[in-house]
């Protein structure tokens, strides 16, 4: 990397990065950074002349925010576990991983979900249908359609 890049990527007191900035390292736009800050994902700092900056450690923040995105996780639960992290300095390993180990029943929950969808989406799911071939050998009389609505054999115990 250049000095010239360099020093236009790092800031003078070097924790400080440009809306642009940011937005180019996470591949997100900056209006998507805006978009975070509204919903109080992440924040900013105005400086003299009001316009914003963000910590460097908000691109861990936004990272974390798309993979969760990725993965269906909704917004709301996104901020809840951001909530619970440190906002008056950078979060340290032993913070990220308690956030990890309150996600992990969450997270494989999810993954069996994935599973099960993944090895059964071609078969019957129990929703009721009784219009695949499979369906009368595999859910005679609709049996899973007693245990309630929905695709069945998807859903958690």
């Amino acid at each position: 990397m250049s000095s010239e890049l360099s020093k236009e990527r790092i800031v003078p007191e070097g924790l400080w990065l440009k809306p642009g900035q940011v937005a180019q390292r996470a591949g997100v736009a900056v209006s998507t950074l805006h978009y975070y800050e509204e919903y109080g994902l992440i924040s900013s700092r105005r400086t003299s002349g009001n316009r914003r900056e963000y910590r460097r450690d908000t691109l861990r923040l936004v990272a974390f925010i798309r993979a969760s995105q990725t993965l269906g996780i909704p917004l709301a639960r996104i901020k809840a576990a951001l909530d619970d992290l440190p906002h008056d300095r950078p979060p340290t390993k032993q913070d990220w991983a308690r956030l990890a180990e309150d996600w992990r029943a969450d997270l494989d929950q999810r993954i069996a979900g994935l599973i099960a969808l993944r090895d059964n989406l071609a078969d019957c799911i129990g929703c009721g249908c009784l219009s695949l071939t499979t369906c009368p050998y595999v859910n005679p009389g609709d049996r899973l359609g007693k245990e309630g609505p929905g695709a069945r054999k998807l859903l958690p115990d």
